[in-house]
């Protein structure tokens, strides 16, 4: 009893973000309820420790690196300004955004890319004197639809990758058509909700910003990425590839290794690590055991309803948590590569449904706030509640085509 009300009160707390009146994030809340389960019996230390996915850890943690030495070479600013020089008009300055967000995400993590591109983004649009809005709207749904494309492109899609250990490309052919859909889905929703923004105009040349370059970094990050794409190529193991890639990174000369740990994200580590072992004592309990069975048979009888399903949980407790409550029972269909894709889509795509669905639309706002822009709820509800509702029947509809 004490085990179950520990893991719900964190569960909840994880999905608000916070518990009142205390300063506690996502990964403390994780932490702690992690440390209570164990201390009040409801799961042995052993277990606790079985529990916690390495492999997953290591492959985030390895991507974050090489995404680390990207940010910092100046690989992403330089990226977005020369994709954006390209836009003559209103409409193809979103086409940019859309594309330029949606592929970067799905090989680096959606939150580095929105990070670095949102400013950019920002700056370029106010000079030109344009409505900011829809263009941020744009990077964060595209960097989330982008995002599904790939076991690499979040962090609930790497979790998906190593259990599912469905092959790297296949995954990639799967939902590239359902992502690329849903991005002319989001330009179409875009345009038709800010008609007066996208009137036809053409704008003044777009000015040249400096942006700083490391060359010699800059290389040896896109080197990584070729040791990277070998390993997955050699059929390599995804972790033991990514730490083979970062581990390039950090044999180095000039670039102090704190300057790289220290933009790892060690919260959403310690945040996985807690909900491993959360989800772990919540599996222990008969009644939820078998309910999570009865919401993944669904994965194989009703695409559609499961889509629903994992769309739903993911916006009330974050596509992380969800993924993780869902991954025991898909774990023991007897044809489960349907189930963990439609996870991966639904999952993702569920983040567009509200300005706090994701991290990714989080940091838009917040870093777009920085330069004088508000991005408010309704404002991003308005794109996100049809752009989710499509996708995820699109996709649902393309993963039954493909697997029937």
């Amino acid at each position: 009893m004490i085990r179950n009300l520990i893991v719900l009160v964190s569960i909840v707390g994880i999905a608000l973000g916070r518990i009142p009146f205390l300063r506690m994030n996502r990964a403390s809340i994780a932490f702690v309820g992690a440390v209570a389960v164990v201390a009040f019996g409801g799961l042995s230390l052993e277990k606790a420790a079985k529990a916690i996915d390495l492999e997953t850890l290591v492959l985030l943690f390895s991507m974050m690196v090489i995404s680390v030495n990207l940010q910092l070479s100046g690989f992403f600013r330089i990226a977005e300004d020369r994709i954006t020089r390209f836009a003559r008009t209103p409409r193809q300055l979103l086409t940019l955004i859309l594309l330029s967000s949606a592929i970067f995400s799905a090989f680096f993590l959606n939150d580095t890319v929105v990070l670095m591109f949102t400013p950019l983004v920002t700056i370029i649009v106010l000079e030109l004197q344009r409505n900011p809005i829809p263009y941020l709207i744009g990077l964060g749904v595209s960097a989330n639809i982008g995002s599904a494309m790939t076991i690499i492109g979040n962090p609930q899609n790497m979790m998906i990758g190593v259990s599912s250990r469905i092959d790297f490309f296949k995954f990639l052919g799967v939902l590239s058509v359902p992502s690329f859909l849903g991005l002319t889905v989001a330009y179409g929703v875009i345009v038709f909700c800010f008609r007066k923004e996208f009137a036809p105009y053409r704008f003044p040349p777009i000015p040249q910003h400096r942006r700083f370059v490391y060359p010699p970094l800059l290389w040896k990050s896109l080197t990584s990425l070729g040791i990277f794409l070998l390993g997955i190529i050699l059929r390599v193991p995804l972790p033991f590839a990514g730490l083979l890639a970062a581990s390039f990174l950090l044999v180095t000369r000039r670039i102090h290794p704190e300057k790289v740990f220290n933009d790892v994200d060690w919260s959403l580590l310690v945040l996985f690590a807690g909900l491993f072992v959360l989800i772990e004592a919540l599996d222990q309990n008969p009644f939820f055991h078998h309910f999570i069975e009865y919401l993944t048979s669904f994965a194989e009888s009703n695409t559609f309803l499961f889509s629903t399903v994992a769309a739903v949980l993911s916006n009330l407790v974050s596509n992380v948590p969800a993924v993780m409550l869902l991954k025991p029972g898909i774990s023991l269909l007897a044809h489960p590569e349907k189930a963990w894709v439609t996870l991966a889509m639904a999952s993702t795509y569920a983040g567009n449904f509200t300005l706090l669905g994701s991290i990714a639309n989080l940091i838009v706002a917040e870093s777009a706030r920085k330069h004088g822009v508000h991005l408010g709820f309704f404002q991003f509800l308005k794109v996100g509640l049809p752009l989710t509702i499509l996708t995820i029947l699109i996709g649902a509809a393309w993963i039954e085509l493909l697997y029937s």
